[in-house]
């Protein structure tokens, strides 16, 4: 090898095989974890034939490698418990060839130090250590301390590959019983490529994620996608069980600080590296990053510590009313329940915390992935009384404080556009959606998605604009009811008292092409509600179009009106509308003024206690507008 022991350690190095020799039956061995595994170790004991050999149960966090069991050869000589079914264990695990331990990953720490996980000897995959004799845990911290204070035998193998990483991974040889010298290369992974329709969800699930956000990252095409949409962002944090390529180049790209996190500042902290060589050379002797054990990465009390702690989750598939179901079988690296369920508390527990479940509408196969139920699909995760968002590449649907008619609406939202008309078949039938609920189906492709834009007003009060959807129906009622009599009588021109669900769901439910309806949401994360709306319809004589809007009272002042009305006339130009029309009561002054404010010319004519407005729009520069 191109590095030796420096002395007084020379007499620790043996070989694979005089490790071998000290094995007896029945013993059970911890081996590293993940990318971190010991292989030279690991392919020798898969390979002899030693008698010795024989009833050994290994025991392996993630397994990804050459641990495995890949047939019933190695029945006889060990058996592998796991505590994740992830990548090609889950098959092994399925046939019956591996157990699964399930656990909550904070708390397997304690099962090696209460000794209900017992060790007898641990095979440790370490950094080349220096010339005092401190090496690193490298890649993969997670328990592996604990697994070598409780064996008798402790074997470090040493990898040149292996990155010498920062934070809770120092360890010294005189702690190892043996060391060898590994002769073959950690296990890498290749990136995933960029799938357009993660790349879609991801934009959606980076437009929720605020400045200043911690954020726990996981690999896969979600997260490859994910990392590029928030390089725009500043200062970010990150608690993650895993570090990745992407999210190395989050770090890189700037918009990573750690500045506001309240554990670990300034740091990135994470429990396993998992990617390429490139990775793996950044990661050494770097001091933006500090492995931790997973007691501390995976513990939702530390994740809560750090203020707007956002989880994203990839689903494998959802229910109308909620239930979740994640990811199975060959090549998924996805969080298992056990991971899902801790990074969930600790993003419900964080102040301004997010837990976000994303998913591609449908599947590779065509299908849709929001379906009626999935109480007949595995791996289940059984906690809809606290969902929080739903991500597609068609939107964003909040479940937080829902009802399930509320939600089943909000999911078939971001449903595929082909798939919404049996979904909103199959809920009627199951009693989730009124008898005669009113949904367009036909117009689920037209929803025009590129009309999102946030915008700051005085007080610091930001308000997100989106085009309205059917889910929208009780937001809409809600502001109703909370105007005033006068509010009301300005906007409708009739003393209207009650807005059902009859009159709002055909309110809500629009063309996008003959009518165009635009929501502005405003307060704190994950409390936002409707506070403003504006929309057009076509007049059916000539290519103008009638306008309409309305501001929350409590919000007037600030330029939303203002500023709605010329995003509808962006909008309705692009769209070949020539000029808006618009009636006014004449004592409504605040009105009259925000479309004095256009940026087109106004002609207003009065008529029987009204202004009967006109705002043609000009091919000329635009100019503010005037009374004529």
């Amino acid at each position: 090898m191109s590095y030796t022991i420096p002395p007084p350690w020379e007499d620790k190095i043996v070989t694979s095989e005089e490790v071998l020799n000290q094995i007896r039956p029945g013993m059970n061995i911890f081996v590293g974890t993940g990318a971190a595994e010991p292989r030279t170790l690991v392919k020798h004991l898969t390979t002899s034939n030693a008698k010795n050999l024989r009833d050994l149960e290994l025991i392996q966090l993630l397994s990804l490698g050459d641990a495995l069991p890949i047939d019933e050869r190695y029945a006889r000589k060990y058996r592998l418990r796991t505590f994740f079914s992830r990548w090609v264990a889950e098959e092994a695990v399925t046939a019956g060839r591996v157990d699964l331990i399930p656990s909550q990953p904070s708390r397997i720490p304690w099962l090696f130090k209460s000794g209900v996980t017992d060790i007898d000897a641990a095979f440790i995959q370490i950094s080349p250590p220096n010339e005092a004799g401190f090496a690193s845990f490298g890649v993969s911290v997670d328990v592996a301390r604990f697994a070598m204070e409780h064996a008798s035998l402790v074997v470090g193998e040493i990898n040149e590959h292996t990155p010498r990483t920062h934070g809770d991974t120092v360890v010294h040889v005189n702690d190892f019983s043996h060391l060898i010298y590994s002769t073959d290369p950690p296990i890498y992974f290749t990136r995933w490529p960029v799938d357009t329709v993660f790349d879609k969800v991801a934009r959606n699930v980076a437009a929720i994620i605020e400045d200043g956000s911690c954020i726990a990252f996981f690999i896969g095409p979600l997260f490859e996608s994910l990392a590029r949409h928030l390089a725009r962002k500043k200062d970010l944090g990150v608690h993650s069980l895993m570090m990745t390529d992407a999210l190395m180049d989050l770090i890189k790209s700037g918009a990573v600080t750690n500045r506001h996190k309240a554990r670990f500042r300034y740091k990135s902290v994470a429990s396993y590296a998992m990617g390429t060589p490139e990775l793996m050379d950044w990661l050494n002797d770097n001091p933006l990053v500090e492995f931790q054990g997973i007691d501390i990465t995976t513990d939702p009390s530390s994740m809560s510590q750090n203020d707007k702690f956002i989880t994203i989750l990839p689903a494998r598939k959802i229910d109308l009313t909620g239930n979740i179901t994640l990811h199975v079988g060959k090549g998924n690296v996805s969080p298992g329940s056990g991971e899902g369920h801790e990074a969930f508390a600790g993003a419900n527990l964080s102040k301004g915390g997010r837990a976000i479940f994303a998913l591609p509408s449908r599947n590779l196969e065509g299908k849709s992935n929001i379906l009626l139920s999935v109480e007949n699909l595995p791996h289940q995760f059984t906690s809809r009384e606290s969902l929080d968002l739903i991500v597609t590449e068609f939107g964003i649907a909040s479940m937080r404080g829902r009802s399930i008619r509320e939600r089943a609406l909000g999911l078939i939202d971001i449903a595929h556009p082909d798939d919404r008309g049996e979904l909103v078949r199959l809920a009627k039938e199951a009693k989730l959606l009124y008898p005669d609920q009113i949904y367009l189906t036909e117009y689920g492709h037209l929803y025009p998605a590129d009309i999102f834009c946030t915008q700051v007003f005085p007080g610091n009060i930001s308000v997100i604009f989106r085009a309205i959807k059917p889910s929208d129906e009780e937001g809409m009622r809600k502001l109703f009811y909370r105007f005033s009599d006068k509010a009301v009588y300005y906007r409708y021109f009739s003393p209207i008292k009650t807005m059902p669900h009859m009159m709002m769901q055909e309110y809500v439910n629009v063309d996008y092409g003959h009518t165009m309806s635009i929501v502005g949401l405003a307060g704190e994360s994950g409390r936002r509600r409707i506070i403003a709306e504006a929309r057009y319809a076509l007049s059916t004589d000539r290519p103008y179009a009638d306008v309409a809007f309305v501001v929350d009272e409590k919000f007037q002042g600030l330029g939303i009106g203002s500023f709605l009305l010329n995003l509808l006339i962006n909008i309705a130009r692009k769209r070949g509308v020539e000029g808006f029309t618009a009636d006014v009561l004449v004592e409504n002054k605040p009105m009259l003024k925000v479309f004095e404010k256009a940026p087109f010319p106004l002609h207003a004519v009065v008529k029987g206690g009204m202004y009967e407005l006109t705002i043609p729009f000009s091919q000329n520069e635009p100019e503010p507008g005037k009374k004529t």
